[in-house]
Formats: C-alpha cells, sequence, structure tokens
C-alpha cells in the first residue's frame, strides 16, 4: 500500500479477515480503534466488525490479508 493511502471503511458480513504486515506500518481502524502494526504483526477482523486499513507513514506498507471464505460479494462500505 503506497503512502498517504487507503481503503474504503466497510465490513464483511460473512468473511473474516487475517492481516499480517511484511514490511512498513500498516494502521487498522477497528470499530473507531487505532491499531498500528509493523513487520512481523498480524490482527485477526472477525466478520461484522467495520474496519479500514490506511497507511500513514511515509513509506509503502506491504501486507498479507487472509479471508475466509473469500469476500467476493461480502464488501458492505458504511
Amino acid at each position: 500500500m503506497p503512502p498517504d493511502t487507503y481503503e474504503i471503511r466497510h465490513f464483511h458480513k460473512i468473511a473474516t479477515q487475517f492481516f499480517y504486515v511484511l514490511s512498513g506500518v500498516l494502521t487498522l481502524e477497528v470499530e473507531g480503534s487505532i491499531i498500528k502494526l509493523s513487520a512481523q504483526d498480524g490482527l485477526q477482523i472477525d466478520n461484522g466488525t467495520v474496519h479500514q486499513a490506511r497507511n500513514e507513514d511515509g513509506t509503502a506498507a506491504e501486507f498479507l490479508v487472509v479471508s475466509s471464505p473469500s469476500t467476493a460479494n461480502d464488501r458492505h462500505e458504511v
């Protein structure tokens, strides 16, 4: 994720996601709380949880997002 970018705040009715940071710093807003993840940090987002990934750092953030089941047709913006 390039510096100073973000995704739209949303939730998934079915899918659970796990974010794992490879490099950089990823900011996650989860139900209004701010969580900063650095390399080798991970966080699970349960279904129904409003969240937003942001890169507020000056360098790119590289991370994995593992979704179970798939988030296809399961993204609901708020």
